[in-house]
C-alpha cells in the first residue's frame, strides 16, 4: 500500500514537472515572438523615411516605392509566424529593388540621410535575423517536448500544440532583385 501511495505521489511530481516544462518552453516561445514583433516595428517604422528619401530622388519610379509601401503595410497587418513570414518575404523582396535601384543614383548614394537610414535598416535586419533564430529555437524545443513521450500526454491534456517555425523562404533569401527601369528621363 505504502509502494501504490508513493508511485502515485511520483506520478503526480512527474505530471507537475512535465507541465511546468511545457509553460515555460510557452511562454519562451511567446517572449521570443514579442521580441521579432518589436524589431519588424521598427523596420515599419524606419521603411516610410526611406521610401521618401528615395522619392525625392527618383520620383519617376513610382512603381518601385508603392511596391515597398504596399508590401510594408501587407506585413504589418498579417498576425502569426507563417502569415508573416511570407509578407516579410515579400517587404524584403521589395526593400531589395529599392537598395537597387537606389544604386542607380549616386547622388541619392551621396546623401547621409539615406545612408543612415540604409545602416539603420541594416542593423534593424541583423537584429531581426537574431530574433528570428532565437524564436525558432525556443519553437523547436517546444515542439520537441510536444511530441516527445511522456511529455506529449500532458501536452495533449492539456491543450499545448506545436508552433509554426518562423522562416524565410529560400528563393526570399538568396533570391537577386529583378530592377525595371522606366524609359523616362533620369
Amino acid at each position: 500500500m505504502q509502494y501504490a501511495v508513493l508511485v502515485l505521489i511520483l506520478i503526480a511530481l512527474l505530471i507537475v514537472f512535465i507541465y511546468n516544462a511545457l509553460v515555460r518552453l510557452r511562454v519562451q516561445c511567446d517572449n521570443a515572438w514579442a521580441d521579432i514583433d518589436v524589431q519588424l516595428k521598427r523596420r515599419y517604422d524606419l521603411i516610410p523615411n526611406l521610401v521618401e528619401t528615395v522619392k525625392g530622388y527618383a520620383a519617376h519610379e513610382k512603381g518601385t516605392l508603392e511596391a515597398v509601401i504596399e508590401a510594408r503595410n501587407r506585413a504589418m497587418s498579417v498576425r502569426g509566424a507563417a502569415g508573416r513570414a511570407e509578407a516579410e518575404d515579400a517587404l524584403s523582396g521589395a526593400l531589395r529593388q529599392l537598395f537597387a535601384l537606389a544604386e542607380q543614383y549616386p547622388q541619392l548614394r551621396a546623401v547621409e540621410s539615406f545612408n543612415q537610414l540604409q545602416g539603420t535598416l541594416t542593423e534593424i535586419e541583423d537584429t531581426v535575423q537574431n530574433a528570428r533564430r532565437y524564436y525558432n529555437a525556443a519553437v523547436r524545443d517546444l515542439n520537441t517536448r510536444i511530441a516527445q513521450f511522456p511529455s506529449n500526454l500532458i501536452a495533449n491534456s492539456f491543450g499545448f500544440t506545436a508552433r509554426p517555425f518562423f522562416e524565410l523562404s529560400e528563393t526570399a533569401q538568396r533570391e537577386t532583385p529583378a530592377v525595371r527601369f522606366d524609359t523616362g528621363a533620369h
